[in-house]
């Protein structure tokens, strides 16, 4: 029986994987900023942990609370909407620090068992933002490229220890809580200049028939768990599916 430790999983794609793994009979290790158990099934192969990857002392904490896992899902995001222009440094810094910075640093903190082991995946959660432009998230784009840019390189240096690493690019999904979870840092991102163009750009999300389901990206990254074909790029749902082909 396998143990997967999967990060961000308080809603959206992060619950919808955890719940997947679960049902096909691994062993789950869901971690979130603040635990809340409700929403996920009561098992013995279930934990839910605190962890917030922007803070190495949890890192640290979660992992040894953990034991041997075989795979980790990084999924833990913060999104942004907005006009680049007027997005605050600290606020790009604060995007960075979660999308980037928290999954290298859990990339970094797991690799040693893995090593030693000869054995172990890593799976990455980008978006489909990395498949084509989309104007007003250029900062989160630039979060999730540099992941894309990480993984493919981290993928041939651990070849050679058997320890394997993928990437899935979920699509739009409007039933998640992508922007709600944005919160406070999406005042003041859209000015009077942009006004008129944000509108059009909402208007397209609002009409878009192709979207991405929680349960895309959760089958989505079983597959790339299984793998053995040596596919990097795992594109999740209707919408990045389509754009992964243009």
């Amino acid at each position: 029986m396998k143990t997967v430790l999967i990060t961000g999983c308080s809603s959206g794609y992060g619950l919808a994987t955890a719940r997947h793994f679960h049902a096909q009979g691994w062993n789950v290790l869901a971690t979130m900023r603040v635990p809340c158990a409700q929403t996920l099934p009561e098992s013995p192969r279930l934990r839910v942990l605190p962890l917030d990857v922007t803070q190495p002392d949890s890192i640290a904490a979660v992992l040894q609370a953990s034991g041997s896992i075989d795979v980790l899902v990084n999924n833990a995001g913060i999104g942004l909407f907005g006009a680049f222009e007027a997005t605050p440094m600290a606020t790009v810094r604060e995007v960075f620090e979660t999308n980037t910075f928290g999954m290298l640093a859990m990339t970094q903190a797991v690799l040693p068992q893995f090593r030693v082991r000869g054995a172990g995946r890593i799976i990455n959660v980008t978006s489909s933002a990395t498949l084509a432009p989309m104007p007003l998230v250029a900062a989160y784009t630039a979060s999730k490229a540099a992941v894309e840019g990480f993984t493919a390189s981290l993928a041939h240096e651990l070849a050679a220890f058997n320890v394997d690493v993928k990437l899935v690019q979920p699509g739009y999904g409007p039933t998640t809580r992508f922007t709600a979870n944005s919160g406070a840092r999406l005042q003041g991102l859209i000015p009077p200049a942009y006004a008129a163009f944000a509108q059009q750009v909402f208007a397209q999300f609002t009409q878009t028939t192709l979207l991405t389901r929680e349960i895309d990206v959760a089958e989505a990254v079983w597959r790339a768990a299984h793998d053995t074909s040596g596919q990097l790029r795992f594109p999740a749902g209707a919408d990045a599916l389509m754009l992964a082909q243009v």
